[in-house]
């Protein structure tokens, strides 16, 4: 609260900082250096103003990056969170960043000069390889907690929860060996994308080679050009790196007049609520959404309320759901 009597614009300029600054420190808002809250709690205390009580840890909204909604993947995270949010109490704004890393940026410096209580990024630049995480480091500074989902990096300061993709491989692997598939493919997004590198890491270390392995982009139209290169090159089963390009890949399959999955099975990833109802209903790994944002909500409130965080990653479990798009391989 301001105290009586105070102008803000009189205690910016004996603080030396901005108004907006003031407000958030008189606030009990997170987001400003601990040495800008001395500055400004002693220009207060110079101008014989008294402060009042204020209640700031349960105040305040938390940011929600996604980098898109069109893909149902991140939608499915949005609507999640926004519900676990709720029930803890708390307003959620939720900002969609775009491919790029530049949107995500401007966003965050947005949100600093707002009354943002914490960030939860959902396949956000810590993700990315290309882009700078200095952004990070700067709301960690500002004393404004972030927790990361299905991104990683060890020297930023906040908690990071994951499903694991090295499992998401092996299971969607084992299935189709199961089905005597040996010409396994897989089609995933840029290899700048943590998820996207992980994946082919691990299906490399089952003993596949990098000429199995297409990246294009995490869409149906890259599925459907990663799906070509593969099935010229002889492949009869397909892993994917999202929903969105298994679908492509289907229809690659579709188009060339063959059959799914009596000629080439497909295996999706995200699980996304309209997958079961697609022709022929998707084989996808499904994560753990409600886990991962129950999880994610849980450690930003602590963090909120200024308990330390654990750093570790935690990888979560994922799901392989059997539907109709693989099937066993008959040969040639």
């Amino acid at each position: 609260m301001i105290p009586p009597g105070a102008r803000l614009a009189d205690l910016a300029e004996a603080a030396g900082v901005s108004t907006a600054t003031v407000s958030r420190v008189l606030n009990g808002k997170p987001g400003v250096a601990e040495a800008t809250r001395l500055a400004v709690l002693s220009a207060v205390e110079s101008l014989g103003f008294q402060l009042e009580d204020h209640r700031g840890a349960d105040d305040g909204f938390i940011a929600v990056m996604v980098p898109e909604i069109g893909n149902p993947g991140f939608a499915s995270f949005a609507t999640e969170l926004s519900l676990q949010l709720s029930a803890a109490g708390r307003h959620m704004i939720l900002c969609t960043a775009g491919p790029g890393a530049t949107t995500e940026v401007a966003y965050l410096d947005a949100l600093l000069g707002v009354e943002i209580a914490g960030i939860i990024s959902v396949s956000g630049t810590l993700a990315d390889r290309l882009a700078s995480h200095d952004h990070y480091e700067r709301i960690a500074a500002a004393g404004v907690p972030a927790v990361f989902i299905n991104a990683h990096d060890p020297k930023i300061d906040g908690a990071f929860f994951s499903t694991s993709d090295a499992e998401a491989i092996a299971m969607s692997v084992a299935h189709l060996r199961q089905f005597g598939h040996e010409r396994i493919g897989l089609a995933i997004g840029q290899q700048r994308y943590q998820p996207a590198r992980r994946k082919m890491d691990a299906f490399l270390g089952l003993g596949f080679t990098r000429e199995a392995i297409v990246s294009t982009i995490f869409s149906v139209e890259g599925g459907q050009a990663a799906a070509a290169k593969l099935l010229d090159s002889g492949h009869t089963a397909i892993i994917c790196g999202s929903d969105l390009m298994a679908l492509g890949a289907i229809r690659e399959v579709h188009a060339r007049g063959l059959d799914v999955p009596g000629d080439v099975s497909v295996v999706g990833y995200d699980d996304s609520p309209v997958m079961a109802f697609t022709a022929p209903g998707l084989t996808t790994v499904r994560q753990p959404v409600a886990a991962l944002c129950q999880s994610a909500v849980g450690a930003l409130m602590s963090a909120i309320r200024g308990l330390p965080t654990d750093s570790t990653e935690m990888l979560f479990h994922p799901d392989l759901i059997i539907r109709q798009s693989t099937g066993p391989h008959h040969g040639s």
